[in-house]
């Protein structure tokens, strides 16, 4: 698993001046009233192993520190490997509730829920395609729709049989579903219906409704694509909701590798 070193700071700061006055107005107000904490993740080192300097602390500490807020209900900011995310623990009702209301999210849309290793799929979710073809795309940006089965949470997209489920492909990430053990509801960064982020500044409008926010740096080629979501429900067959990162390649391995055919939806 990739290291990091990280270090924990009250404010990023923006990149233009006018910006900056307003950030350090909202940070000492979130800092102050909402104890908002922002936590910088920094790379690993060329020299592999993370090396340790005066003012960082052990990756650990931010793990525990997110881990512990998304177990208390709290929702957060956090990086993945195509866009920043929200995220809450899938199981808890009230934490799903309070996502949407971050976002002002429609609440007839669904949320997808990530995990950290393949097997959990097979907890909270129906899958009928070969589990080989789990481990061609995931991890990576790639979400797939399952059946949902009845241990995932009645209350996480009520409207709906289906799930949406993913494992980026971020060594951060990854680790933080293992520590909460259990799924995390994941959706985008920003307000409903607005542009995608990729750095955390850009969604500074929603801090204050954040716990923790995760400063992973910016993220990718800063396409701004989710990932590619993919409808596996229904056995031989995939249909794309939505085209996103990787997609050529992503059809590549259902039709090229596992023969899966387009549903086109025209039964």
């Amino acid at each position: 698993m990739k290291c990091f070193c990280m270090i924990a700071v009250e404010l990023i700061k923006p990149r233009s001046a006018h910006s900056s006055a307003s950030a350090r107005r909202l940070g000492g107000e979130m800092c102050k009233e909402l104890k908002t904490k922002v936590l910088r993740l920094l790379p690993p080192t060329s020299n592999g192993p993370c090396v340790h300097q005066e003012g960082q602390t052990d990756g650990a500490e931010i793990l525990s520190c997110t881990a512990k807020a998304l177990k208390e209900g709290y929702v957060v900011g956090v990086p993945t490997d195509t866009i920043y995310g929200l995220a809450c623990l899938a199981q808890n009702s009230e934490a799903v509730r309070k996502t949407y209301d971050v976002k002002g999210r429609n609440g007839h849309k669904p949320l997808a829920i990530c995990v950290g290793e393949i097997q959990d799929i097979y907890k909270y979710c129906k899958v009928k395609v070969k589990e080989g073809l789990l481990g061609d795309l995931l991890p990576g940006p790639v979400t797939l729709v399952f059946e949902r089965s009845e241990v995932l949470n009645t209350d996480l997209n009520p409207f709906t049989s289906l799930v949406g489920v993913r494992i980026p492909d971020h060594a951060f990430m990854r680790r933080l579903c293992q520590m909460c053990a259990e799924p995390l509801a994941l959706t985008s960064a920003n307000i409903s219906s607005h542009t995608s982020t990729v750095a955390v500044h850009e969604f500074q409008e929603l801090w204050p409704k954040l716990a923790v926010v995760v400063d992973g740096g910016p993220i990718g080629d800063h396409s701004r694509l989710g990932s590619t979501v993919v409808d596996l429900s229904v056995l031989g067959k995939y249909r794309i909701i939505r085209p996103g990162c990787a997609f050529s390649s992503t059809v590549d391995v259902l039709e090229q590798k596992y023969g899966l055919s387009e549903d086109s939806g025209e039964d």
